[in-house]
C-alpha cells in the first residue's frame, strides 16, 4: 500500500482529516480507529532520505493543521490567534510520534517503528496535557469518543489516554492487516477494534445505580457575556432574571447551581472581596431565596484577594491598595447569604485567565465578558457539602483535565457540579463538545454530575455518562432538576491517574535508547 503520486498523497490528507473530524463535529468518534491509516500509507511511499522525510513531514504537518482548523475554527469569535496557536501547537506534538515512526520505520524493525508511534504520541499528548499554561488538551485522541460514551466505559480504569492508546492500535493492526493481508493480522485487527467494545458494553449494563442521591437545580439565565451585548440585550442588569429564575427552583432541592461569572454581572456584586464577603449577605440572601433553610447555592465569581505591601505570589498584581491577586471562583452561599466556602479555578483558559510568557505578554489578554488577564492559581480541590451530601465544584475548562477533575472525588465528592459560561464561543460547536466531555469525565470517576452553563448547554450526567431527562440548549433560560446519584466508590483511574500515558512515556524513552544501540550495532555490523 503505497501512495507515489502527489494527489494521491492529497487525497489520502483530505480523508484523514474528515475521519480525524467527525468526533469533534457532533458524529461518531469510531472512525479515528482508521484516521491515520492514510498518513501511514503516504508514508510507505517515501524513501529513508532527508528530501523524503522533509516531504512527509509536510504531508503530515497538513493534515494536522487541517484537523484544527476544521475543529476548532470557532475560537475565533473571541480570539482570532487563538485558532492559529492552538493549530501549530498542537500540530506540532502530533507532528513527534508520526515523525519518529516515519524515520525508525525506514531504518529498523517495523515493531519498534510501531512502538514508538504509539508510546511517543501518548508522551506528547500528556505533556501537551500537563502543562501549566501552553495547554489547550482539545483535541487528545482519547476525547474524540466523547459522543461515543457507550464504547469507552472502560475509560473507569484507563482515562481518556486509553482511549488514545485504542485509536493508534487499532491503526497500526487494521493498516498491517490490509499491507500483508495474513488472516491472523486480520483477526488481530477485528480483535483490537471489536474486544475493547465488547468490554464496554459490559461494563455499561453492570454498572449499578446508587441507593443515595441528592436533588440539585441548575439554572441557566442565558446573560449575553460581552458588555455591549448586554447592553443591546437590555441586560445591565440580571439580577432580576436570576430571582426570577430561582423562583422556580423546587423547595426540596439540596443545591442550586448558577453559571460561571453569573455575580460578576450583577453590578451591585461586581468583583468579591474575599475579606469582605459578609458586605454581600442581603443580596446573595435575596438572590438565594428563601423557599429552604437546607438549600445552598453554588455561584460562579469573580473574586479577589489583597496581599498588602507583600506580593504573595507569582500572579500578584499592584494597585494603590497593594497587591493582590484576581481569582475565577465558585461560592457556596447558605440562605442567609453567608458564604461558607470559596473554590478558585485551578485549571486556567490559556490567553483569557492565564498569559503565557508573562513577563513579555503581560498586557496582552483576551476580553470575554469577565475577568481577563492572568488571574491567581487555585492550588487545592475543595468539596462542598450539604448535610450528608458532597460535592466538587468544577469551573469550566477544568471539565477537560480528567485527572484533575478526579481530584475532587478523590477529596470525598460524591457527585459533581460544573459551572460554565460558554456564551463568548456562540452557537457553535465548541460548548456542545464542553458537555460532552464531561460526559466522559463521569465515566471515569463513577459521578453524578450537574452542568449549569450561562447560556447552554446545562443538564444533568449520570455516572455512565447518559444525560439525565431534559437538557436546556443554546440561547434557552430556565432551571432543571433532578436527582443526581451519589457514590463513593473509588474508580482505577481515581488511584492511578494518567498511568496510560505515564507508562508509555517511559516505554518511548527505553525505545528510543534501544534504537540508537540498534543503529550503532548496525554501523559497526554487529547485527544485521
Amino acid at each position: 500500500m503505497k501512495c507515489t503520486k502527489r494527489w494521491q498523497r492529497l487525497v489520502a490528507v483530505i480523508i484523514s482529516v474528515i475521519l480525524l473530524s467527525l468526533g469533534w463535529l457532533g458524529l461518531s468518534g469510531l472512525s479515528l480507529l482508521v484516521a491515520l491509516i492514510p498518513l501511514l500509507v503516504i508514508s510507505e511511499g517515501y524513501s529513508d532520505s532527508r528530501r523524503d522525510w522533509w516531504r512527509m513531514c509536510g504531508w503530515a504537518s497538513l493534515t494536522f493543521l487541517a484537523w484544527s482548523f476544521a475543529t476548532i475554527w470557532w475560537v475565533w469569535i473571541a480570539a482570532p490567534i487563538g485558532v492559529a496557536v492552538a493549530s501549530i501547537v498542537g500540530s506540532f506534538y502530533n507532528l513527534c510520534g508520526v515523525m519518529v515512526y516515519h524515520y525508525t520505520s525506514k531504518r529498523a524493525k517495523r515493531a519498534l517503528a510501531y512502538t514508538l508511534l504509539v508510546t511517543v504520541w501518548l508522551a506528547t499528548e500528556w505533556a501537551y496535557n500537563s502543562a501549566e499554561v501552553m495547554t489547550f488538551p482539545w483535541l487528545l485522541l482519547g476525547h474524540g469518543f466523547s459522543t461515543d460514551f457507550w464504547a469507552v466505559q472502560w475509560y473507569e480504569y484507563t482515562g481518556i489516554f486509553g482511549g488514545t492508546l485504542w485509536a493508534l492500535c487499532s491503526n497500526i493492526a487494521i493498516f498491517e492487516a490490509l499491507r500483508t493481508r495474513k488472516r491472523k493480522r486480520i483477526a488481530w485487527a477485528a480483535a483490537i477494534v471489536l474486544v475493547p467494545i465488547i468490554l464496554s458494553l459490559s461494563l455499561y449494563w453492570s454498572c449499578n445505580e446508587s441507593s443515595r442521591s441528592v436533588k440539585m437545580s441548575v439554572v441557566q439565565p442565558n446573560v449575553p457575556c460581552y458588555e455591549d451585548e448586554r447592553m443591546a440585550a437590555n441586560m445591565e442588569d440580571p439580577t432580576a432574571t436570576i430571582i426570577e429564575l430561582m423562583g422556580e427552583v423546587p423547595a426540596d432541592a439540596k443545591f442550586v447551581l448558577l453559571p460561571e461569572s453569573s455575580l460578576a454581572y450583577i453590578p451591585m456584586v461586581g468583583t468579591v472581596d474575599e475579606a469582605k464577603t459578609e458586605y454581600y449577605a442581603p443580596l446573595f440572601g435575596q438572590l438565594h431565596g428563601t423557599k429552604s433553610a437546607d438549600m445552598k447555592l453554588i455561584a460562579g465569581a469573580s473574586t479577589v484577594r489583597y496581599y498588602g505591601d507583600v506580593a504573595a505570589t507569582d500572579t500578584a498584581r499592584e494597585s494603590d491598595r497593594g497587591y493582590y491577586d484576581l481569582y475565577n471562583s465558585a461560592l457556596l452561599i447558605d440562605a442567609e447569604g453567608s458564604v461558607e466556602q470559596i473554590y478558585h479555578k485551578q485549571k486556567l483558559v490559556i490567553g483569557v485567565e492565564a498569559i503565557p510568557f508573562r513577563s513579555i505578554l503581560k498586557n496582552y489578554n483576551v476580553d470575554l465578558g469577565g475577568v481577563s488577564g492572568q488571574l491567581g492559581w487555585g492550588d487545592k480541590h475543595l468539596v462542598f457539602e450539604n448535610g450528608e451530601a458532597k460535592v466538587g465544584p468544577a469551573i469550566c475548562y477544568e471539565g477537560l483535565y480528567g485527572n484533575h477533575f478526579a481530584g475532587f472525588a478523590r477529596e470525598g465528592a460524591q457527585a459533581m457540579a460544573l459551572i460554565s459560561n460558554d456564551g463568548w464561543w456562540g452557537d457553535t460547536p465548541g460548548h456542545r463538545r464542553l458537555f460532552d466531555y464531561c460526559r466522559l469525565r463521569a465515566i471515569e470517576t463513577r459521578r453524578g454530575i450537574a452542568r449549569s452553563a450561562n447560556t447552554g448547554i446545562s443538564g444533568f450526567i449520570s455516572p455512565r455518562g447518559e444525560v439525565i431527562g431534559e437538557r436546556l440548549e443554546w440561547d434557552e433560560r430556565g432551571v432543571l432538576t433532578a436527582d443526581v446519584e451519589l457514590r463513593s466508590d473509588v474508580t482505577f483511574y481515581m488511584m492511578y491517574g494518567d498511568w496510560v500515558a505515564r507508562i508509555a512515556t517511559y516505554i518511548a524513552v527505553m525505545a528510543l535508547l534501544y534504537y540508537v544501540a540498534y543503529r550503532a550495532k548496525r554501523r559497526n555490523k554487529l547485527v544485521d
